[in-house]
This record gives C-alpha cells, structure tokens and sequence, in this order.
C-alpha cells in the first residue's frame, strides 16, 4: 500500500508540473496565430534612420495609398451625388482623410524608399465602375456598403502594424490612418445605410439585390 501511495503521488506531480506545460503550449499557438500575416516581398528587414523596417511595414505604406486610390474620387462623387445629407457628409469625411493619408503616406515612401501603386487595383476600378452606372438610392447603399467593408478591413490591418512596428514613421502613420479610418467607418454608419450582414465578406447590398464585384471591360 505504501507503494502504491509514493506512484499515486509521484503521478501526480508529473501532470501537475505537464498541465501548465501545455496550457502555455496552446496558448503560445494562439499567440502565433494573431501575428500580422503579410506577403513577404523578399527584401526582408530594412534598417532605416526612424527603426528597422519590415515588409509588413512596407506593405501597410502601399496598402494606405492604396485605399485613397478609389476612396478618395468615391468620396467625392458621393459629395456631389448624395442625395442624402448623411452620405454627403460621409463623401467629404473621406475625401478630407484621404487627401491627407495620400500626402502622409507620400511623405512616408519618400523618407523610406518604398514604392507606391499608381493606380486602383482591379478590384476597386470594379467598385468605382459600379458607382458611376448606379443611381439615386441604388447609388448611396452601394457607395456606403463598399466603403464601410474597405475600411473595415484596412482597420484590422491598422491595428497590427500599430501594434508590431518598431519604425517611429510608420507608427505615425498607423496612429493617423487609425484615426481617420475610425471615423470614416463612424460617418458611414450614420447614414444608416450600412448592411452589417454584408460586411463578412459577402456582396455589398446595393438596395436592388446583390451587387457583384467584378473589375471594368478591357478598352
């Protein structure tokens, strides 16, 4: 009995000492899993005056730059084609913060030698194509649901080069692109035209069915 009481016992103290072991297992996993997922443009770590500078870093640049692409000629086609003083309003929002995010994220590029798009992605001449065949209501849920899923998006991506970064001008950027992209989403959503349903990755309601999302015939 007494030996079965010392194996009982020493049993015991191996799971204890093994359970935390693999509790911290798991949850340095889900750790990992959080990290910034970026493409990896082969250049690796830069080290620059203001920090060293990662490719996620790169990327966010690009990807700010690439939203004002169509945001900001979408913001101001809806402040001149709302109906709505709500989507006016939210129309100047982004035309306001994409001119300044533009100038920033030009400002940016310049100091860190990163290379910017010069034009919409298909995708988004997709989008900007859409806006400029709809009208009237058709129009302003389209234009609402198309920018508040963008900005909902490009938010997350915010969010981790914030989080991550260790460059002092991209953190500055992070911080104000953070700032305008807030309150583009908050100015969207005040038209009351947002479909929360759509914004897990399904089509963008448009007030007339389902818009499809495809880029502009080839001239």
């Amino acid at each position: 009995m007494g030996t079965g009481l010392v194996v009982a016992g020493l049993s015991l103290t191996v799971m204890a000492i093994l359970l935390p072991v693999q509790l911290f297992a798991s949850s340095g996993s889900a750790a990992d899993s959080s990290a910034p997922v970026t493409q990896d443009d082969g250049l690796r770590v830069w080290n620059t005056p203001s920090g060293p500078l990662t490719p996620l870093d790169r990327e966010f640049v690009g990807k700010v730059r690439q939203a004002g692409l169509w945001e900001l000629p979408a913001g101001r086609q809806a402040l001149q084609r709302g109906k709505r003083q709500a989507v006016r309003h939210a129309g100047r929002h982004l035309t306001e913060g994409h001119t300044d995010l533009n100038q920033r994220a030009a400002d940016a590029a310049r100091a860190l030698a990163v290379t910017l798009p010069g034009q919409p992605t298909p995708e988004q001449q997709g989008w900007l194509a859409q806006l400029d065949t709809a009208e009237g209501d058709t129009y302003e849920r389209l234009f609402v649901n198309l920018a508040r899923r963008a900005h909902g998006k490009v938010f997350s991506l915010v969010a981790q080069v914030r989080a991550n970064t260790r460059n002092a001008v991209i953190r500055d950027l992070a911080t104000r692109a953070n700032t305008v992209v807030l309150d583009h989403i908050t100015a969207l959503e005040q038209t009351g035209l947002v479909d929360f349903g759509a914004l897990d990755g399904g089509p963008a309601s448009s007030g007339s069915g389902a818009a499809t999302v495809a880029p502009p015939p080839a001239k």
